[in-house]
């Protein structure tokens, strides 16, 4: 009975090319545009490198002051690092690092556009960077205020060459020399938390946590005495628990912390900083008590479900043009028996084989849009593929869309008089 219906139903296909032709067009399409929409969402949320760690982490992005007419926010100053995060008992390491800056170089008459992070030697213990040569710098290193540098390797070809051994020798970067400690593999464009050319000592930029300023005017050597709150600055931060169980532990007493701090103007009547789990934290930007994940996971929802819902609209109309169209079958094969449930079932498995030739259509052409994206480099050392998962959810995707598009033309169809659709 199925092969039939297949037949029947590639025989229709071929009466009417255009009709046909939308149809496919218009499920491949939705289809391709929502498998390369989840690849770029699973290579943002589930791509681990450096960040290996992530079920023991918790990830702070920055810290708000706010009042009933102003609110001010940024990443951590050292300061609240050392007093706050430093003096916590549940995690074992704390990493943090600044924010990528932009700085240019030049080397052989060539300029070379570079981004840098500064950055504690714990970050190299919390996160595993894949060293292709050397080994990143330590905390004696950090306290003696070293100029050494972790680059990645796209860095050193871009500077130094091809296949050229490169620990031990120096690279000008922010009109200072750097000695190149260690070499790494180039971190994706989608894990922005961690992704730079340059990683350098936060120590050579000037007061370190681990001694006093060295400059000592009156605000600097107050803060180190803790007689001046100084929450805001220019770093983030990763806790790192001794195991996932004690992340939600290590999240509980961040909270503590935070619930303890007091603002640090009489304009603010509170203090906002949150220890996220990673995929919060990659949408916790700009107004602490707003985060992006509501408002991002709505748009999200909304683009899928007008992806879905108008196409599904258009084959429904269509469907129902087909069956209009072939009225007259229908009467001749009511009148000789054949009950509506029958011919219900014929329309429905005849619209999903449409409904999956597009499936398969699309999954193509999900492949090429893939290939043209990864090929063109868009984002920086990012590669966006398939898996087996997303090719399931595309394969249920054009069930669900050939069934709910094929319902409602199947009912029309069954509720047709003999009489009238002989004489239509």
């Amino acid at each position: 009975m199925l092969k039939n219906y297949f037949k029947i139903a590639i025989a229709i296909l071929k009466r009417r090319k255009f009709f046909t032709f939308v149809s496919l067009f218009g499920i491949s399409f939705t289809l391709a545009t929502l498998l390369v929409l989840t690849a770029f969402i699973e290579k943002i949320v589930n791509d681990d490198y450096p960040d290996r760690k992530r079920a023991r982490s918790l990830y702070l992005t920055g810290i708000e002051e706010n009042g009933p007419q102003a609110m001010s926010s940024s990443a951590f100053s050292l300061d609240y690092i050392q007093r706050y995060l430093k003096t916590m008992k549940t995690p074992v390491d704390v990493a943090f690092y600044s924010a990528r800056a932009g700085t240019n170089t030049y080397h052989a008459g060539k300029k070379i556009g570079i981004s840098l992070r500064y950055v504690n030697a714990s970050y190299w213990d919390v996160l595993e960077f894949e060293f292709l040569e050397g080994k990143p710098f330590d905390v004696q290193q950090v306290r003696n205020r070293e100029k050494v540098t972790v680059i990645t390797e796209d860095l050193r070809r871009q500077y130094f060459g091809e296949d050229v051994q490169v620990v031990g020798k120096f690279i000008e970067a922010d009109n200072q020399q750097f000695r190149v400690s260690g070499v790494v593999k180039n971190v994706p464009g989608t894990t922005y938390f961690f992704n730079a050319d340059m990683y350098v000592p936060y120590s050579v930029t000037g007061v370190t946590i681990e001694t006093p300023p060295t400059y000592h005017d009156e605000y600097s050597t107050a803060m180190f005495k803790g007689k001046v709150q100084s929450y805001q600055g220019e770093y983030s931060a990763v806790l790192l628990a001794a195991d996932a169980g004690s992340v939600a532990a290590m999240q509980t007493e961040y909270k503590n912390v935070v619930a303890r701090l007091k603002p640090s103007d009489k304009m603010f009547d509170k203090v906002l900083s949150y220890a996220d789990y990673y995929p919060d934290a990659y949408l916790r930007t700009g107004n602490m008590s707003k985060p992006l994940k509501r408002w991002v996971y709505s748009v999200i929802g909304g683009f899928v479900f007008l992806l879905i819902f108008l196409p599904s609209v258009n084959l429904v109309n269509i469907n129902l043009t087909r069956i209009m169209e072939r009225s007259s079958e229908i009467a001749v094969r009511k009148a000789f028996g054949a009950s509506s449930n029958t011919l219900v079932y014929q329309f429905i498995v005849e619209n999903i084989i449409l409904t999956l030739l597009g499936g398969i259509a699309g999954i193509l052409l999900a492949m090429v849009m893939l290939y043209i994206f990864n090929d063109a480099a868009i984002l920086p050392h990012v590669t966006l593929h398939l898996n087996p998962v997303v090719l399931v959810i595309g394969l249920i995707t054009c069930l669900v869309f050939g069934l709910v598009s094929g319902v409602y033309p199947a009912w029309r169809m069954s509720r047709l008089a003999i009489v009238k659709a002989l004489k239509a």
